[in-house]
């Protein structure tokens, strides 16, 4: 393992079994970059809904996804759009992980943003809100290149993998600016 290489926590925002998110999130992973490893969680859906009076005694699965998240470089989430916005699960999620503020384990942590959805606008106002909400863990959201892909069938092999090619060269393009903001904080810790 080298210093450039880097871990990234991958979190598909659908429950579905084979939504096209997660298999956005499938072919993300192996269309990784060499150094580039992806861990797919399979936590988002055991989360309980977010109590604060459970804060403290947190569930073991929320326990477990921040260690996760704690050991893993950076994030990529890909989400679905549900009714304009956010999926319930994806908030939930962030709503657990994002404590304490700041102090949690997203603070400073980079996220790479992707998504597809069947229809024409795909998932632009989704990831605009997951932007927002990045605000307030202080992770820093990869500007782009946006991976929105509308008319997510159409994007798709038989098998679940990606076909698309803008896609898949701006996903790589993301894995790039993941790994190089990585690089950048590990100098700067270096430095201190």
């Amino acid at each position: 393992m080298s210093a450039a290489d880097i871990t990234v926590y991958g979190i598909a925002g659908s429950l579905r079994e084979r939504s096209w998110n997660r298999l956005l999130l499938e072919s993300a992973a192996r269309l990784a970059p060499d150094g580039v490893t992806v861990a797919i969680s399979d936590l988002v859906g055991r989360l309980p809904l977010f109590n604060e009076d459970l804060l403290g005694r947190e569930p073991e699965a929320v326990t477990r996804m921040r260690a996760e998240i704690a050991a893993a470089d950076a994030l990529m989430i890909a989400t679905p759009e549900y009714n304009g916005g956010v999926p319930g699960v994806l908030k939930n999620a962030f709503d657990w992980i994002s404590l304490p503020l700041g102090a949690s384990v997203l603070q400073e942590k980079p996220v790479a943003l992707i998504g597809t959805s069947p229809g024409r606008l795909g998932t632009a106002r989704g990831q605009f809100e997951l932007r927002n909400m990045f605000v307030f863990s202080q992770s820093p959201v990869m500007a782009g290149p946006e991976v929105v892909m509308p008319f997510a069938p159409e994007c798709f092999d038989e098998a679940g993998h990606l076909t698309d090619p803008v896609a898949t060269e701006r996903i790589g393009v993301l894995f790039e600016k993941l790994r190089g903001h990585v690089a950048a904080g590990r100098m700067e810790t270096a430095v201190r």
